[in-house]
C-alpha cells in the first residue's frame, strides 16, 4: 500500500500531525508460537523500526511509542532484565538507521529508576539526534500518566508554597509546562495493538481529546500498512471537540 491510497485529508479532520501507540501483544505472538516471551519483545523491535521509517514515509511529524511503563517492573525479573537489554541495544545500535531516516529521538519517562548506563545512553542518541527534523520520535520508557500528574501537580504545589507562583496562576498552560511531555504536541491520533481497548495510565492528559483506534493486529506483526489503516479510519471521523459538528 501506497501513501497514495490514503485519502485525501477532508475537513474538519486534517491529520494526524502526531500518533501514539500502545504496542501491546508481544507476549501473546510468542506464546502463539510456542518461545519464550523475550523472543516476542525482540520481534515487537523489529516492528519499531519498521513503524518509525513508515510514519516518516508519511509525514507523520511526530510519533510516540510506550515501550516501557511504571507498572511492568512488576513482570519477572528475568523478562525485565531481557527488556531493557533490548533497550540498550536499540539505544546503540540503531543510531545509523535512526540518522538516516531523519529521526529526532526523545525518551520521555522517569530516569531515575534506570540503570546508570542505559541513563548515559539515552543522552547519548538524543544528543546525537538531536539535529534531525523529518519526524520527531518520543519513546515512553518508565513512563506512567498518573505519576506524570501527580509530580507537575507537587511541582506548582510548591512554587505556590514557596511564594514563587499565585495560584490563580495555574492554568492548563502552566500545567502542561511541567509534565514530561513539555513541548510536545498532543496525539491527534492514539493507536492500540492486540485487540485490547483501554488506554492503560498512557498520556492521560494529553489524549484528551485524541481518536482512538483499537487493532487486532500483535504489535510484532504491525506494519506500515497497519499504520495507514489506521490513519484512514482517523480520517473519516470529525473531530468536534466537545463543541456541534458541521
Amino acid at each position: 500500500m501506497s501513501t497514495a491510497s490514503l485519502p485525501a485529508n477532508p475537513d474538519p479532520t486534517p491529520g494526524p500531525n502526531h500518533v501514539a501507540i500502545i504496542m501491546d501483544g508481544n507476549g501473546r505472538w510468542a506464546k502463539a508460537r510456542g518461545l519464550p516471551r523475550v523472543a516476542g519483545h525482540r520481534r515487537g523491535a523489529d516492528a519499531v523500526r519498521r513503524v518509525v521509517r513508515g510514519a516518516g514515509e508519511l509525514g507523520i511529524p511526530v510519533l510516540t511509542l510506550f515501550a516501557f511503563s511504571t507498572e511492568n517492573w512488576t513482570r519477572p525479573v528475568d523478562e525485565v532484565s531481557d527488556l531493557m537489554g533490548l533497550l540498550r541495544h536499540y539505544l546503540r545500535n540503531e543510531l545509523e538507521e535512526l540518522r538516516k531516516n531523519g529521526v529526532r529521538l526523545r525518551v520521555i519517562g522517569n530516569r531515575d529508576g534506570l540503570a546508570a548506563d542505559i541513563v548515559g545512553d539515552i543522552a547519548d542518541a538524543e544528543n546525537m539526534t538531536r539535529g534531525n527534523s523529518r519526524i520527531d520520535v518520543n519513546i515512553c520508557i518508565n513512563y506512567g500518566s498518573r505519576d506524570e500528574i501527580l509530580r507537575a501537580t507537587r511541582s506548582l504545589a510548591r512554587q505556590a508554597v514557596a511564594g514563587e507562583l499565585a495560584v490563580d496562576r495555574i492554568d492548563a498552560n502552566l500545567f502542561e509546562r511541567e509534565l514530561l511531555t513539555a513541548g510536545v504536541p498532543d496525539p491527534d491520533l492514539l493507536i492500540r495493538t492486540s485487540g485490547e481497548q483501554r488506554i492503560s495510565n498512557f498520556l492521560l492528559w494529553q489524549c484528551a481529546y485524541s481518536e482512538l483506534v483499537f487493532v487486532d493486529t500483535l504489535w510484532p506483526d504491525f506494519g506500515k500498512d497497519d499504520l495507514e489503516r489506521a490513519i484512514a479510519e482517523f480520517r473519516r471521523r470529525e473531530r468536534r471537540y466537545g463543541g456541534v459538528g458541521g
